[in-house]
């Protein structure tokens, strides 16, 4: 069993950043991936970023985040954060941490951190 814990949102102004992260309880460097997803209202919860450990570890962005957002994992800490920079409104959403590993049939997520990005 997988626990995920978010933090780190909140409410920034245009072209500031914030680094989200992401504590789990159990193991989760041997899952198939570990990413952070975005929702907000009436839409559907769309990647943000991903490490692809059944890949080799390769990174994936969405092309919308791509160049502003940098994922990384820390194995001491049992940690994926994701650093977001130059902030825009429209990355204005609830921030979901997930592991998971569809072989096993294992999908866990975090319970969401806000982010607002406002002036």
């Amino acid at each position: 069993q997988v626990q995920l814990v978010e933090s780190g949102g909140g409410l920034v102004q245009p072209g500031a950043s914030l680094r989200l992260s992401c504590l789990a309880s159990g193991s989760i460097f041997d899952m198939y991936s570990m990413g952070w997803y975005r929702q907000v209202p009436g839409k559907q919860r769309e990647l943000v970023g991903a490490i692809i450990e059944g890949e080799g570890g390769i990174i994936r962005y969405a092309d919308s985040v791509q160049g502003r957002c940098t994922i990384s994992a820390d194995r001491a800490k049992n940690t994926v954060d994701l650093q977001m920079n130059n902030l825009k409104p429209e990355d204005t959403a609830v921030y979901y941490c997930n592991v998971e590993d569809p072989l096993r049939n294992l999908d866990y997520w975090g319970q969401g951190t806000q982010v607002t990005v406002s002036s």
